[in-house]
């Protein structure tokens, strides 16, 4: 659905334009001239390049055979690195212990439960970025320059202080810092249940530059004793990570980001959403793996800033899920495709043995922007290739009947329910900034939960577009999506009362419903929320899988965040403070 601006927010980015247009004049001036000098994908081979193993990073210590607390340091630098054979090398954003070792992604971060990690997140970019920004979405704006950062563990269940606020950023060397920087060191706790997660830049406006020049990196946590037994594939040839995004290149190599605004008198260079053409996992563009008739464990990550990938293999091959997010199934789930919005993660068994072919694509159909956008291209259609051994080798990996059960989620338990609505705005039909129940980003925060209790939340996308939610701490449960009949006689309801009780969505939400998908029945802490309907969602503000309170105080300041995980809405500004209260 579309909206008009409203006059008094129109006002407010005009003079935001005009004071800071000139910030922006050098740069888009410098970077037009570049944007018929796009790279050629149709001269790059596919699948030339091996799919790299990342490095891994523990984040414990070994002593005398048991775990202990670790600290790391590991710093955010700029370099160049190589995307494909045939691409000249691309200028990047990578994270790493050293300049040398950085890459993107950036190294794997293992952790295990109940073991601290503490890391210290060093800054050492340069003082300009190496892509267009838009000063008018209100980013942080060091005063004495500087890129700003700060890192968000995705799927984390930890203090405020380490959940990495977007306005809690740093400058290289902590020279300057944002008004909710507490401490150089976070601290993740690891306290929670086993499973996969990110670790990202979340800075204030400008995370969807941020990402893009390559500031991403998985983090695992382990539990031993709780996975051994299942049996999985185990191994670094037979468990690794698949971190999947999608890039533009110019002819040089660098990155190629529009730096034209699609509604520059507004803002220059904001566009709703970024795609690139060039499909790239583990830091190369279509890569080709060899491997075994075997089991192998992938945890693929979505690390787009706004692309849906719907996974399937050319020769039909299934996926056998076993985990969302960041948290196992209760039993494993078997399908032909997994369908993953920006920033969800499936774990998944892939058993080779049974492939009647010699070679796998990977491959994707989700049109673009989703759902109603154009459909894939050759290239961004293809992911990876998989090559497949006709030696027979030894597999006692096994996939198991059952995997992790948790307490059940009682909806009855449940202290209130919460309304969330999703808005664009839109000027001459192009969308101009996007905000949850008619709020920016810095609004009074109005979503207060208390810690140790659920609640259920009722999202409204009142949009075109499918927005993948984001809450941090909390994990959910769909619980069920129900279409909106009479749509726009209740949008117009909304956009004047900013209210779904008032407007009684209770007479609207009486649609047809969606069935939640088998393998998305879990606790996730993403989910694609569906234009044109409600989706209930069961919120749980303590451990998932013992049902006890945090062991931390998740009452201090910062507090957390929720918002669209589509990082140019994010941005602009999807996104509304969380505060949790005892």
């Amino acid at each position: 659905m579309e909206f008009m601006l409203h006059r008094r927010t129109m006002t407010r980015f005009m003079l935001l334009l005009i004071a800071t247009m000139t910030l922006l004049v050098a740069g888009v001036k410098g970077a037009t001239k570049f944007e018929d000098r796009l790279f050629n994908l149709t001269k790059l081979e596919m699948f030339v390049d091996d799919l790299p193993h990342m490095p891994t990073v523990h984040g414990f210590n070994v002593v005398n055979g048991f775990l202990k607390p670790k600290s790391l340091q590991i710093g955010m630098f700029f370099k160049k690195l190589k995307f494909h054979r045939d691409l000249p090398a691309t200028p990047v954003f990578a994270y790493g212990a050293s300049e040398r070792t950085a890459t993107v992604p950036g190294p794997t971060i293992e952790a295990a439960y109940g073991v601290d990690t503490y890391v210290t997140w060093q800054n050492h970019l340069p003082s300009s970025h190496i892509l267009p920004w838009d000063p008018t979405i209100t980013p942080a704006i060091p005063k004495h320059g500087g890129i700003p950062t700060v890192v968000h563990l995705h799927g984390g269940i930890h203090e405020p202080t380490s959940d990495g606020n977007a306005d809690a950023w740093f400058t290289a060397g902590f020279k300057e810092t944002g008004p909710k920087w507490t401490k150089t060191t976070t601290h993740y706790v690891n306290k929670q249940q086993p499973g996969n997660m990110m670790y990202h830049d979340h800075v204030l406006g400008l995370t969807r530059v941020n990402l893009l020049a390559g500031l991403l990196g998985a983090y695992v946590l382990r539990h031993s004793s709780v996975e051994s037994p299942l049996r999985l594939p185990t191994g670094r040839e037979y468990d690794r990570p698949l971190i999947i995004f999608d890039r533009s290149f110019r002819r040089d190599g660098s990155i190629y980001l529009n730096a034209t605004g699609n509604n520059p008198q507004i803002h220059p260079q904001w566009q709703p959403e970024y795609f690139g053409d060039a499909i790239i996992v583990n830091g190369k563009i279509w890569p080709r793996l060899t491997v075994q008739r075997r089991k192998y464990r992938f945890r693929i990550i979505n690390a787009g800033n706004a692309r849906f990938f719907r996974f399937f293999f050319s020769n039909g091959l299934d996926f056998v899920v076993i985990g969302s997010d960041s948290a196992y199934l209760a039993k494993p789930v078997q399908t032909k495709s997994i369908f993953l919005s920006p920033s969800e993660i499936a774990d998944v068994i892939v058993d080779f043995s049974k492939s009647t072919t010699k070679t796998a694509i990977l491959a994707n159909n989700a049109p673009y922007p989703y759902p109603s956008g154009d459909p894939v291209t050759e290239e961004n259609s293809k992911v990876m290739k998989f090559i497949i051994s006709d030696e027979s080798v030894s597999d006692t990996s096994i996939i198991p009947k059952k995997l992790i059960e948790y307490p059940p989620a009682d909806v009855s338990s449940s202290v209130r329910t919460r309304y969330i609505a999703m808005f664009e705005y839109v000027l001459g039909n192009k969308p101009t900034h996007l905000y949850i129940n008619g709020l920016p980003y810095n609004a009074p925060v109005t979503e207060t939960p208390k810690a140790g209790t659920s609640e259920v939340w009722e999202v409204i996308n009142l949009t075109g577009d499918d927005h993948p939610l984001h809450i941090h701490l909390g994990l959910f449960k769909v619980l069920e999506q129900t279409s909106l009949v009479n749509s726009a006689e209740f949008t117009d309801c909304m956009t004047k009362e900013l209210d779904a009780v008032k407007c009684q969505i209770s007479k609207y939400a009486l649609g047809n419903k969606t069935a939640v998908t088998a393998h998305e029945r879990g606790w996730k802490n993403v989910f694609k929320m569906m234009p044109g309907h409600v989706t209930k969602i069961l919120v749980r503000f303590s451990y998932i899988h013992s049902n006890e309170s945090y062991s931390f105080d998740a009452t201090e300041e910062p507090g957390y965040v929720y918002h669209c995980h589509m990082l140019d809405h994010e941005d602009n500004m999807m996104m509304r403070p969380l505060k949790i209260v005892k």
